[in-house]
């Protein structure tokens, strides 16, 4: 059977952000991961887009708690990207607002995130 393919964004929930601006950066982390994986697993990223384009949005309190499913993201060979802020608003430039894990197999995601809340 063939495996589903989704993407997860997960969301530092301490930078005070409005919903617009997450919404915004979710936005950002969706194009910027797909893109990755479209360049370098492309069955990953065919089938993602075939069926659905499947995104879950899940959060963090924290960059240490983003930082470690980053490590584990990178641990279990998962693709990812980060999205950080270029400061205009109410946030300091170059800070980690949220990063993108997959497009790639959710059993492989879940290993990761599933300890995550959703947004």
């Amino acid at each position: 059977s063939m495996d589903v393919i989704k993407q997860e964004i997960v969301v530092r929930k301490d930078l005070g952000m409005g919903t617009g601006k997450i919404a915004a950066k979710v936005g950002h982390a969706c194009v910027l991961g797909a893109e990755h994986v479209r360049k370098s697993k492309r069955e990953w990223f065919d089938q993602w887009e075939r069926y659905g384009q499947e995104k879950v949005v899940v959060k963090v309190s924290s960059l240490s708690e983003l930082d470690r499913v980053k490590r584990d993201a990178i641990s279990h060979d998962l693709p990812w990207s980060e999205v950080t802020d270029a400061g205009h608003t109410q946030i300091e430039p170059g800070t980690v607002t949220c990063i993108s894990i997959g497009p790639a197999p959710e059993e492989m995601i879940d290993k990761v995130t599933k300890d995550l809340k959703l947004l």
